[in-house]
């Protein structure tokens, strides 16, 4: 079995067609159409249904490609146990993180790992934490650093790297920011009910803050006056400082106190977690463990 050929057919349905699996892979589509078309008789059956924008496995494509994986993540394994016996620093990381916060630890820990292991090669992927769960559990991303609840947990393993807490910001021009604790003191604590009649901008549905923030809302015994859904918490920031809504915010977007925010903690202190993940029973190499206590450092700030 061609081990690249098997690249090759996961790339195609990984991208929904010939086109831009090509284009990743380097490739012609010509030359790429090939080799689907080799296998394709070598097998006897199709492993795609064309149409123009989206190809999709037929039910022999669908079983092709759950083996082809696991070959990957086998041969995958293979070099990183190989690689972290002879001691030999080489190899790929895939890394997941999600924005916003994902990247400035990326930016601040991959100097520190790139040192240590000058010879890995790291492929960063800016993500949400369903889409980081979703490779994870393909095989397709090594580690996913991500913020959720107990209950958002897949299968997969997680090592915890540290508990924040959730903020509500309000405008500093608000009657109620007079509550606040004086410079150098903790958060005052409010009552998320006296901003019943406020509007809020909140994170989407799909995130996983999401349902924390819903969660709060239904103790506080109100349904929010929603301005708009965001997937980035600096929005939610900026649209704080510029008077046109409250939001409800973890800790990292609030720790340096953004001029015209004004930030307290909710009675019940609210709290998720930040862990880093990885597939259920899949070998951790040396490279990734290193990557994963270079991020735990760096949260643990």
């Amino acid at each position: 079995m061609d081990i690249k050929q098997i690249e090759y057919i996961v790339k195609i349905a990984d991208e929904h067609g010939i086109t831009r699996a090509a284009e990743k892979l380097y490739l012609t589509q010509s030359a790429l159409n090939q080799q689907l078309l080799r296998l394709e008789k070598e097998l006897g059956a199709q492993l795609f249904k064309r149409s123009r924008f989206d190809w999709r496995p037929t039910d022999i494509g669908e079983v092709y490609l759950e083996n082809a994986r696991e070959i990957l993540r086998i041969k995958h394994k293979t070099y990183d146990m190989i690689s972290d016996m002879l001691e030999a620093k080489r190899g790929r990381l895939s890394i997941g993180f999600t924005p916003g916060r994902g990247i400035e630890m990326f930016t601040m820990v991959y100097p520190a790992f790139h040192k240590a292991y000058p010879g890995v090669v790291v492929e960063p992927q800016e993500l949400s934490v369903h889409k980081q769960q979703a490779l994870i559990a393909r095989g397709d991303l090594d580690i996913g650093f991500q913020t959720l609840s107990e209950d958002q947990k897949t299968d997969d393993q997680y090592i915890a790297l540290g508990t924040e807490e959730l903020f509500l910001a309000v405008p500093s021009g608000h009657p109620l920011a007079v509550q606040t604790a004086g410079e150098g003191e903790p958060f005052a604590s409010i009552d998320l009910s006296l901003f019943r009649y406020e509007p809020f901008v909140l994170m989407y549905r799909e995130s996983t803050v999401r349902s924390l923030v819903d969660e709060l809302f239904n103790q506080a015994g109100f349904a929010p006056h929603i301005l708009f859904e965001t997937a980035n918490n600096s929005t939610i920031v900026y649209m704080v400082q510029s008077r046109q809504s409250c939001g409800i915010i973890p800790y990292h977007y609030i720790r340096n106190c953004p001029e015209g925010v004004t930030c307290f903690a909710l009675s019940t202190h609210p709290t998720w977690q930040i862990v880093a993940s990885y597939r259920k029973h899949s070998y951790l190499s040396d490279a990734a463990k290193e990557f994963i206590r270079l991020a735990g450092e760096y949260w643990g700030k």
